[in-house]
This record gives structure tokens, sequence and C-alpha cells, in this order.
């Protein structure tokens, strides 16, 4: 004999409303609660950045309900990683965002930062040097070497400086 307390019926996820909570496809709009939860930070947070970076403009429902665009969410992990992990101020990432535009801060998201023990944010090596190659008028082989060298040496020098 079976006791209905222990044939529970199989338990779905379920949301406000008692709507299914099922993983939202990529191209999905999000609420500021599920941003905020992705982007680990306050609502209040992203709200205030509103106000600051013009750039975000989430659509706006009826009664105020924001929903965020992928490429809204994809520019406040940029703004999050410039502002918390890499130490810009606001003005800094402004400055950013007239400078090289929406598209190059959504892409910061992705890229590392390394921080030195003086506290300033650095490229990698890797990107640096990438960079470097990129850039107009870059440099020869000769002076690559040269400067490369004298890289080695700076970092041999901190690395002994450290030590004492």
């Amino acid at each position: 004999m079976s006791s209905l307390a222990n044939d529970k019926p199989e338990q779905t996820r379920r949301g406000r409303a008692g709507q299914d909570r099922r993983q939202k496809s990529a191209d999905a709009f999000r609420t500021i609660s599920e941003v905020a939860t992705v982007l680990d930070v306050q609502q209040h947070v992203l709200r205030f950045w509103e106000t600051r970076f013009n750039q975000i403009k989430p659509m706006k429902r009826g009664g105020g309900r924001r929903y965020y665009r992928p490429a809204d969410v994809a520019l406040l992990r940029g703004i999050r990683k410039l502002l918390h992990e890499d130490g810009y101020t606001i003005k800094g990432v402004q400055k950013v965002l007239r400078e090289k535009g929406v598209k190059a801060v959504a892409e910061t998201a992705d890229k590392p930062t390394i921080v030195v023990s003086d506290g300033q944010p650095v490229q990698p090596q890797a990107e640096a040097a990438e960079a470097a190659a990129q850039a107009p008028g870059g440099i020869d082989a000769a002076t690559r070497k040269k400067l490369e060298d004298l890289l080695s040496d700076l970092q041999d020098l901190r690395e002994q400086i450290t030590k004492k």
C-alpha cells in the first residue's frame, strides 16, 4: 500500500505567478533583477549607471519596468569590469566610451586584467605585444628586441628589490 505523501509528482522550478523558470535564450531580454544577479551588483547600482552612462538604454515597459537587451548586458559587463576590476573612475569609463566606443567597452569584459604591486592595471604582455604590432608605424625587430631585453632587466630588478 502506497502513501499519497510519498508519491510526489515531479517538481519543476517555478518563479513568480507559477511560471516555469527555464534557461533563457541568449537573445532574450533580461529584467533588472536578472542583470543585477549576473553582474553581482545591486539593482540601484544599475539604475545609477543609467544616469551616468547615456549609452545604457534599457527598454521600459508599463510601470517603468526595465528590460535589458543582450547588447546592454554586454556593455554593463564591460563597465562593471572597468570600474570594479580595472580601477577606472566613472569619468574614466565615460572617457573610454567617448574615445573607443560602446563595442570596445563591451568587449573588455572578456579580457583579463593584471594588476602589478603598485596597484595600477596593465595589459597582459601578449595583448600589449599584439597592440604594439597593430600600432601605426610599428617598431622594427631590432628595436623590439632591445625593448624586450630592457623589460627583462627591469623585471629582474623589481624581483631583486621585492626580495629585500
